[in-house]
């Protein structure tokens, strides 16, 4: 790189100021800070690609979720993210670690042109300790974030000009043509389900914590559907709440932060995530008052998809470090925006294996671009935009761990009971609380089921603080 200045591990303040000075940013009343993400406001997975190589591909799913391109065209725009970011006066270097089991972290490096790149980065991996950093030498994985800048559509293989790349042998992200950040971790963590099963290790999308008695709960699920939200609860600590390892000494967390969305937050609805929205924390795409700085939460204005990156500490009864022993409790949340599906069914091992691979849900409003509405979804693994494997491979890893840890599987359903979207009503967010503290009590064990002729779930006919209907 030729740049003049390279801002290397800043911190949170120096990160604001140039936020603040470099890119109408601005501070609001919590002390957090709020920035935009330009024109893209969510993912763009119909423009990612991973570099088709004779090493790897036999092994990887090829299809919708991961569009091949040809060495030449990423080393293409790899040049062209160099050459833009060579034209910047300034540009930042971030060096953090994905996976807090120190036997399968690997060491990431971000190259970007945004403060606001870099904060968020520095939010969401494991910050490195001094001694760390002094250490940190060559890393694993490189990204390079020129999302100012657009791709040649023109180039072979690009399908607009928009284009976030992988490269599996050389462990590099490029990104072109969106500034959305969530499309940074997201590349390290389809790196990490490249690299953990071969291990023996399953890679998940999931949130997970643990409570007093060291009982582990898993919480799959797509963007929106509650994992954060469910997982940041006040009498278990957390873990993490979006990308976790399960290995044979147990679970851990790939990452340092979490990424809550912040549509409609209330003070006294999450609590947890509304606190943890201060000084250091990424505020994405928010509408806020420009004298009172209060931000509006209700507000979708910009994007339903506001959000709030922080780092795990910002949550009170965090883990850390984000290690635990082996789950207890294996909850699916689908947000079945077609209202047919119980609120709560105990699954079989075999149930548990063919709702994972389904992975039936709803894409929420705002979380990949041009979702505008609830969309019903088949998400394999509950991870389709993000796999790199087949999904058979993923499964066979969960059903082998499932059965030699004899954990129990719950399907919960965060959408409509009563009827679509217009018809039934959203399953209020109280009561999805006390369906997953009965999980936690051990309370749903010996409750009735009564069998669904449809789906052949066991569905729980009473839960202690929900009403029945």
């Amino acid at each position: 790189m030729t740049v003049p200045v390279v801002v290397r591990n800043a911190s949170p303040a120096r990160l604001y100021e140039d936020a603040l000075t470099r890119e109408r940013a601005g501070v609001v009343s919590s002390g957090a800070i709020a920035i935009r993400s330009g024109a893209k406001t969510g993912r763009s997975p119909k423009d990612k690609h991973v570099v088709r190589h004779r090493e790897s591909e036999k092994d990887v799913w090829w299809g919708s979720t991961n569009h091949p391109i040809d060495e030449h065209t990423f080393l293409l725009n790899r040049q062209r993210a160099i050459d833009y970011l060579n034209t910047r006066d300034q540009i930042y270097v971030f060096d953090g670690f994905a996976g807090w089991d120190p036997i399968h972290r690997i060491k990431v490096r971000v190259i970007c042109a945004r403060a606001y790149h870099a904060l968020f980065m520095h939010n969401m991996l494991i910050r490195p300790t001094h001694e760390e950093l002094e250490n940190f030498g060559t890393p694993d994985c490189v990204i390079y974030n020129a999302g100012q800048f657009p791709a040649n559509s023109l180039t072979v293989q690009m399908t607009s000009r928009t284009s976030v790349d992988i490269s599996l042998e050389r462990k590099e992200q490029v990104i072109l043509g969106t500034e959305y950040a969530g499309e940074m971790k997201k590349g390290v963590f389809t790196l990490m389900h490249w690299l953990l099963p071969p291990k023996g290790v399953l890679s998940m999308h999931c949130a997970a914590n643990e409570g007093a008695s060291k009982d582990v709960s898993l919480f799959f699920g797509l963007s929106g559907t509650g994992k954060t939200t469910l997982s940041a609860d006040p009498s278990r600590r957390l873990l993490g709440d979006d990308e976790h390892g399960w290995s044979d000494d147990g679970v851990f967390n790939v990452e340092g932060g979490c990424y809550a969305k912040c549509i409609g937050l209330a003070m006294n609805k999450e609590p947890e995530i509304y606190q943890a929205i201060r000084f250091g924390t990424v505020l994405e795409n928010v509408v806020y008052d420009e004298v009172t700085r209060e931000v509006d939460y209700d507000s979708n204005a910009i994007t339903e998809n506001t959000r709030a990156a922080y780092p795990l500490e910002y949550i009170e009864n965090t883990q850390l470090p984000s290690l635990a022993g082996h789950p207890s409790n294996i909850i699916f949340l689908t947000c079945d925006a077609s209202g047919v599906l119980p609120p709560i069914s105990r699954l079989t091992p075999e149930q548990a294996m063919y709702q994972f691979l389904s992975g039936y849900t709803a894409r929420v409003a705002g979380t990949e671009m041009g979702v505008l509405q609830p969309q019903l979804a088949f998400s394999p693994c509950y991870s389709a935009a993000f796999l790199v494997r087949h999904p058979v491979v993923y499964a066979r890893l969960l059903s082998e761990k499932i059965q030699l840890h004899r954990a129990q599987a719950w399907l919960v359903n965060t959408g409509w009971t009563g009827g679509g979207i217009g018809l039934g009503k959203r399953i209020d967010l109280a009561s999805t609380r006390c369906i997953i503290d009965a999980i936690h009590a051990e309370s749903l064990h010996d409750m009735p089921t009564e069998r669904d002729s449809v789906f052949g779930l066991e569905a729980v006919c009473r839960v202690p603080g929900v009403s029945d209907r």
